[in-house]
């Protein structure tokens, strides 16, 4: 089995936490000795992970950039992702409140997507879903932006995106996508329930099969002389939205009903 390589200290150190047995080395700036990089080490020490001093030279080399702050893991690949039946599944049994699920159509920069599945952990989502011949996979990049996000949040590349917002919908999901000329504002829209929230790519938006396919279509509200998004800013507030809204919602979903008033003697 090939090693991967991950950088940056955020995706170095959850991989340390959910799967240091995948780790084979970490390679560590030997020059560095702040107070960030010694508590790293240490961290890494603990976690039982071979530690290699390195110089900068060797760092970019291993990354592939010098965008590492000093920090480069040779690890192996984790397990292969469960079925979203699976992750959904899972959710539901751990009690982690009603499902919601990013959808990304057409995202192909890894920046993009790094940001995307930090939202979505942020923001408690349970997968993000992309198409396979429209998206970008799981590399060092996205893991770095990610900031250990690529190892907590289930990416689940499909065959058939069109088909697997069915199935979704077939579990109970409503299907929102998010277009500039819809008629109702993301606001408008009742996102407490389960949910898929489908963004499409800056600038093309959704191809038109996946568009068809939505329940729903809502916008985001512009203010001001910008017409759209970055769409990792996008799903930021459409998922913040749905979070916020839950949160709203379960005081309620939780409050005692209260007994029925009876008529005076």
């Amino acid at each position: 089995m090939s090693a991967r390589v991950l950088y940056g200290f955020h995706a170095v150190t959850v991989r340390l936490k959910t799967a240091p047995e995948s780790v084979l080395e970490v390679h560590v700036d030997g020059a560095r000795r702040d107070a960030r990089m010694r508590q790293f080490v240490e961290r890494a020490a603990a976690a039982g992970a071979r530690i290699v001093d390195s110089d900068g030279a060797r760092l970019d080399r291993l990354a592939g950039t010098a965008r590492h702050q000093g920090v480069v893991a040779r690890v192996l690949p984790l397990a292969p992702r469960h079925s979203l039946d699976d992750v959904l599944d899972d959710a539901e049994a751990a009690g982690r409140g009603p499902a919601l699920v990013l959808v990304l159509d057409g995202v192909t920069d890894p920046h993009n997507l790094g940001a995307c599945l930090r939202v979505a952990d942020g923001a408690g989502a349970h997968a993000v879903i992309a198409p396979r011949d429209h998206a970008v996979g799981l590399n060092a990049t996205v893991a770095k932006v990610a900031s250990g996000a690529a190892e907590t949040v289930p990416y689940l590349m499909v065959t058939n995106l069109a088909r697997t917002l069915g199935e979704l919908k077939e579990r109970g999901l409503a299907v929102v996508g998010t277009a500039d000329d819809a008629p109702r504002t993301l606001y408008e829209a009742s996102l407490a329930r389960p949910v898929a929230l489908v963004l499409g790519a800056e600038g093309p938006g959704m191809r038109q099969l996946t568009r068809r396919t939505c329940d729903e279509l809502v916008r985001i509200p512009m203010a001001g002389a910008v017409e759209s998004l970055n769409v990792s800013v996008a799903a930021g507030v459409c998922l913040f939205e749905a979070r916020r809204q839950r949160l709203a919602a379960a005081p309620a979903a939780a409050a005692p009903t209260a007994p029925a008033a009876t008529a005076a003697a």
